[in-house]
């Protein structure tokens, strides 16, 4: 009577195919190489199947083995799966958040506002997903996502918005640039000058657009982008100068100047949550954690202007 195969056995075996020797599977299992080959022969007998020829001191799997193998690998699959929903069972008992984010937001900003609220709320599982500000919208209202930072305004009678930040538009020009001698930026040194723009049909794009056109001033965008970590690598670079949120700066103020804008050109940026929400007490704590980073961000790049 043929013994029951064990894990070990599997294991092993499943080690060899994808690892080609019994030297290497032996290191991947943490065993020696003669446990490791005791266990292959123990299998071939225990399942009656020639499931290797020596070849050269080596183990050939046999189109047995092959076909043994496939059977093997489809059940850890499975094995995995269940993995998986184990846990996402144990993310849903812990409780979770999910976040979307516009991408010029979705670096330095988002990272110290989710790790702030993570430190205050150790045992939520947070997924952040950088998206345009329709999508987001539109996968708050689905619940797939349980709160967003946006920077178009919403017309939504499910939703609930909040102001994050209003802030004028500031300048930012490679540090190297002649209008850093300036304490101040307007209209007038914009004329002429290599300019980066955000796509003229995105929020700051059509702000910036207006300003142009107000003023009179001759463009000369030189490259337009459609997200600010794009935007913000080309103006450090010497591309250009640009237009942000104060906001759009964090994570890389070393490498730009900044200067305040004048005439004030408002932008803001909101933040949107179903008004039934499932999970309330928990988006209002990240709602209150990204407007306390926000405030603090927002002082530490403009609070050295000139």
């Amino acid at each position: 009577m043929r013994r029951a195969v064990n894990l070990r056995q599997v294991e092993i075996f499943k080690a060899l195919i994808e690892h080609g020797t019994v030297s290497r599977a032996a290191e991947v299992m943490w065993i020696s190489q003669p446990a490791a080959s005791k266990l292959l022969m123990h299998l071939e007998s225990d399942t009656g199947l020639k499931l290797f020829d020596r070849h050269k001191g080596r183990l050939v799997p046999t189109a047995l083995g092959l076909r043994l193998y496939e059977e093997i690998d489809r059940i850890f699959v499975g094995l995995h799966q269940v993995e998986s929903a184990i846990e996402t069972v144990r993310r849903e008992n812990q409780g979770q958040l999910a976040v979307g984010v516009i991408p010029a937001l979705a670096d330095a900003f988002i990272q110290r506002t989710t790790m702030g609220f993570l430190k205050r709320n150790p045992n939520v599982y947070c997924s952040v997903r950088p998206l345009a500000s329709q999508w987001i919208v539109d996968s708050v209202q689905t619940r797939k996502l349980d709160v967003g930072i946006v920077s178009s305004r919403i017309d939504n009678p499910y939703l609930v918005t909040e102001h994050l930040q209003e802030q004028p538009l500031v300048c930012i020009m490679p540090l190297d640039h002649a209008l850093a001698q300036q304490k101040v930026i307007r209209p007038e040194h914009l004329d002429g000058i290599p300019f980066i723009s955000f796509k003229v049909d995105s929020y700051i794009g059509q702000k910036v657009a207006a300003i142009f056109a107000k003023y009179n001033i001759k463009t000369n965008i030189v490259m337009t982008a459609d997200a600010s970590p794009t935007l913000r690598q080309f103006v450090a670079a010497g591309l250009g100068i640009s237009l942000v949120h104060p906001l759009f700066i964090a994570g890389i103020e070393d490498k730009v100047v900044i200067r305040p804008f004048e005439p004030a050109t408002p932008s803001d940026l909101l933040l949107c949550y179903a008004r039934d929400a499932r999970n309330a007490q928990l988006i209002s704590e990240f709602v209150k954690e990204t407007k306390a980073v926000a405030t603090r961000l927002v002082e530490e790049l403009t609070g050295n202007f000139p």
